[in-house]
């Protein structure tokens, strides 16, 4: 281990210098990310280590750092495309939706490369920058979608979305970037999380709360209360990785537990809690004993205003009124 306690946004970095250092392959390109060390400072230092050859400084154009991401990962380089604010992945959606995503089944050839940025909210950002994304990717076959929750996880899957053949979106959740308590040491060997493999971050009996990113804190302070004050055993299932997505660790889970609550910070509909509830109802109808519930964003744009974003994101005490609600079923 090394003797430092580092931020969950440390780790990324560390994450994309390790990979710099590793292979020549490897590039960061995006607005900012050069002599301004990005919007965040995630890429602070890189461009004086590595160069303006490998830390590009982009034009305000999504459609042209993803596009050139693309075109580069086909030419046998490892891109990282930078969104300054995830909001804004959406002016890149043609090239990620029609080019590197379908790429590999159009005409066999890998495209790897890395779109990260900070998504969701909690910082009062406004309906502009605290987005969550997910949900129109998972629905896109052909990328893959990573929400780390941890420090240690920032890191292990960014690598492991950097080394991956395949087009990957990596979700920070900016709350978390610099949140004392996500403080750890982290191995001073090089490690990586694979994608496609969830962790329960609580064992439990009497239910399973599905969940990712930011939100595994919250329900992680649910299950804590319910526990003191309920005597209710919740497992918390992080599931890191929501395509691919391991139906493994969900049907383990809810096989023992027989309920379960999905959590997420995005808005309800079409979300990936309903995609969770299908899995459940087609495959574990028969172990559950109680209705599939979820709690998630209402379905309306992100709130500016401090009082309507705190009333509008999901948080412990939602979670924990309907834990109980499903609990007493």
């Amino acid at each position: 281990m090394s003797d430092r306690k580092v931020t969950y946004l440390e780790a990324i970095s560390q994450a994309i210098r390790e990979e710099m250092l590793r292979d020549d392959a490897v590039f960061l390109l995006g607005e900012d990310v050069g002599s301004y060390g990005g919007a965040f400072k995630v890429s602070a230092g890189l461009l004086s280590e590595f160069g303006a050859d490998r830390v590009i400084d982009t034009p305000m154009s999504e459609a042209a750092i993803i596009g050139s991401a693309v075109g580069s990962a086909l030419m046998g380089m490892r891109p990282i495309a930078e969104m300054q604010f995830i909001d804004f992945i959406t002016c890149g959606f043609d090239q990620i939706i029609n080019m590197a995503s379908k790429m590999y089944w159009r005409v066999g050839m890998p495209v790897p490369m890395v779109v990260r940025g900070p998504s969701g909210g909690g910082t009062k950002g406004g309906p502009f920058h605290s987005t969550s994304p997910e949900a129109w990717f998972f629905h896109a076959p052909g990328i893959k979608v990573v929400v780390p929750s941890t420090t240690y996880d920032a890191k292990g899957l960014l690598k492991a979305a950097i080394r991956d053949n395949n087009p990957v979106l990596y979700l920070e959740h900016k709350l978390l970037y610099r949140l004392p308590e996500l403080r750890e040491e982290l191995p001073s060997e090089d490690y990586v999380v694979p994608l496609g493999k969830a962790i329960v971050r609580r064992e439990g009996e009497d239910m399973t709360i599905l969940t990712y990113g930011a939100m595994v804190h919250q329900c992680l302070k649910a299950a804590q209360k319910l526990e003191e004050d309920d005597d209710l055993e919740v497992e918390v299932l992080d599931l890191r990785s929501l395509a691919p997505l391991d139906r493994e660790a969900i049907t383990e889970s809810v096989k023992r537990t027989n309920k379960v609550l999905i959590v997420h910070e995005d808005t309800l509909t079409g979300g990936i809690g309903a995609e969770l509830s299908a899995i459940l109802a087609q495959d574990l109808f028969e172990y559950l004993d109680g209705p599939i519930t979820r709690v998630a964003a209402p379905d309306a744009p992100f709130p500016y205003a401090p009082a309507l974003e705190a009333a509008y994101l999901p948080n412990a005490d939602k979670i924990l009124s309907a834990a109980r609600e499903l609990a007493a079923y």
